[in-house]
């Protein structure tokens, strides 16, 4: 057999496969593939529905053998009873103003040490982030004691100051900017700008700034959300200025609990964090695209 033959015979295979490969990548997602996104959707914003629906309810919706599935009317009313139950707005400016502290504070040490373990060579660095990371092996909870009897030795009880100092900077925030410099900056762009002149920190911030913004958004979305979340700690350390979940504790007694009220206090205190992810959601899906995309 000649070798236009062998051609003939063989090209039409080849583009066959080709063209059934380029098919199957190009499928759109059949229905299953819909039906778990909109179970995992449904599974995700029903806890959200239910606390809105409890919380524009009375206390008589907990004597229906079904739970509700539709909101009531008493949404605002049991808005106003959290206002006069509690002192929302001060707890509200409390928790931003500890929460954006802690989510600046954190991101910008991190990403300071995430860098220097990242891209420096200095002795000591293996020791160091070895020790760093063994620290997130320690539970939170076996530092509280020890913490709390230095805020009162240094007088700080009772101030946004204790709840801030103990949290500005944080291991996993080192870890997490470390792993993701050490592959997104190339050692050669480095080289590069101190052949241009350019000194250490401005090395850094010229290039190691623009290259950990995606991770950076990432970071302050968490920092932020679970400073904004946290109860134990500023409760301890200073419940004479609360912050809003220390304040929302307010809303149950030892004898009765009207969780109507409380549902409504807890949406009061998730709507901030819902629309921070609404404005910040572009960043964290470009900075999940830039960790899990290379070249």
């Amino acid at each position: 057999m000649s070798n236009a033959t062998l051609q003939r015979t063989s090209t039409p295979k080849v583009v066959r496969a080709g063209r059934g490969k380029n098919f199957s990548a190009d499928r759109r997602p059949g229905f299953l593939t819909y039906g778990i996104l909109l179970a995992f959707l449904i599974g995700s914003t029903y806890p959200l529905w239910y606390s809105f629906v409890i919380g524009s309810s009375t206390g008589a919706v907990f004597s229906s053998a079904w739970p509700p599935l539709l909101p009531g009317g008493q949404f605002w009313i049991n808005v106003a009873e959290v206002f006069d139950s509690v002192d929302f707005w001060a707890a509200l400016g409390n928790s931003l103003i500890v929460s954006s502290v802690i989510t600046f504070s954190v991101v910008s040490f991190s990403t300071l040490a995430g860098y220097a373990f990242a891209k420096l060579r200095f002795r000591g660095r293996q020791g160091l982030l070895i020790f760093v990371i063994a620290t997130l092996a320690v539970p939170t909870q076996l530092g509280i004691i020890p913490m709390f009897m230095m805020m009162k030795q240094l007088g700080w009880t009772g101030s946004l100051g204790a709840i801030m100092i103990p949290t500005l900077v944080t291991a996993f925030g080192v870890f997490f900017m470390r792993q993701y410099l050490v592959d997104n900056i190339p050692d050669e762009l480095i080289e590069a700008a101190r052949v241009d002149g350019a000194s250490m920190i401005g090395t850094f911030w010229h290039v190691g700034v623009p290259a950990a913004r995606p991770a950076m958004a990432i970071l302050s979305l968490f920092t932020f959300m679970t400073a904004w979340t946290d109860y134990l700690w500023p409760m301890l350390v200073a419940p004479q200025t609360p912050t809003l979940q220390v304040a929302l504790s307010q809303l149950q007694s030892a004898r009765y609990v009207d969780y109507t009220i409380v549902m409504t206090g807890a949406l009061m205190a998730t709507i901030p964090l819902l629309l921070l992810f609404v404005v910040a959601g572009k960043q964290l899906v470009s900075g999940i695209m830039a960790g899990a995309v290379k070249g």
